[in-house]
């Protein structure tokens, strides 16, 4: 029987992806990485096997990753710390014989010019050089990325950002998490790259159409240069560089990063992705 390892297990998208492949994989064949004993018991309490490992230490990643068949590797949570982090575990990997990696990379990350590409694009070329056998799904913006501000929206009665009249191809991240649960436990997805995104996609001035429009009363969206959003962002308590790095998204949304016509996503899930309204309405309730 092959085994399943998925990292990341206890955040919000390893935990989505583990209850997909319970769906498609015996739940023996299941491991879930984490770095807590607490996730590790709750895993536990409902039958899955968990193991303990962090990005950082190549000696328990390697006793973790033993006799793993097929491995999902979530990119890591840790922005400027990601490339050395996953060139760990694809190392540890290769020396523990695992038979296949799929990686969560970013949309469009040749081509996109994100500042979060980079670090993506590094694991992307760790992987080719390993050796080993794998995939890379290229993942969009989450919906729940940009649904996450509806209250603060709601509560000013604007919707603030740079990415102009870009279009954003989210979908939800169980859509993401039930494509990468799919792609662990099939076949034929060696050497594949897919660009992940939702079916439709849509500005942020028609995502405060509709955000208006299920809330009754008038969102605008409030667009802003680049250098002038994170500065706003900076103020609302983000710290200095993440707040860098999601200006540099949003302005890059702007030119097209966060689009794709791909439809890689529905193809892999069998049904059409998640619409950014239905994700909007399950947030305001």
């Amino acid at each position: 029987m092959a085994t399943y390892l998925v990292t990341g297990a206890s955040g919000q998208l390893g935990r989505l992806v583990i209850a997909q492949l319970a769906e498609l994989v015996p739940l023996d064949s299941i491991i879930a990485l984490v770095r807590t004993e607490k996730a590790r018991a709750a895993y536990a309490a409902e039958g899955i096997t968990a193991r303990l490992a962090d990005y950082e230490n190549p000696a328990n990643l390697r006793a973790a990753l033993a006799g793993v068949d097929r491995m999902l590797l979530i990119s890591s949570s840790e922005v400027g710390r990601r490339a050395p982090q996953h060139a760990n575990v694809i190392a540890a990997a290769r020396e523990a014989g695992v038979g296949f990696i799929a990686y969560t990379s970013i949309l469009n990350a040749e081509t996109g010019g994100m500042a979060l590409a980079e670090e993506h694009l590094a694991t992307e070329d760790a992987l080719r050089d390993s050796g080993l056998p794998f995939a890379i799904l290229r993942n969009g913006w989450y919906s729940e990325n940009i649904t996450g501000t509806a209250a603060q929206a709601l509560s000013i009665g604007q919707h603030f950002g740079a990415a102009g009249a870009g279009r954003f191809a989210t979908a939800s991240r169980a859509d993401y998490a039930e494509a990468a649960a799919r792609v662990l436990a099939g076949k034929g997805h060696e050497g594949k790259t897919y660009e992940l995104g939702g079916d439709e996609g849509f500005t942020l001035a028609e995502y405060a159409s509709i955000l208006s429009e299920l809330a009754g009363r008038r969102i605008a969206y409030v667009d802003m240069p680049e250098a002038a959003y994170r500065d706003a962002l900076v103020g609302a308590g983000l710290p200095a560089a993440f707040a860098a790095v999601l200006a540099d998204s949003d302005a890059k949304a702007a030119k097209g990063a966060l689009a794709t016509n791909s439809h890689d996503l529905s193809r892999l899930i069998g049904h059409p992705t998640t619409p950014i309204r239905k994700t909007l309405q399950a947030v305001l309730g």
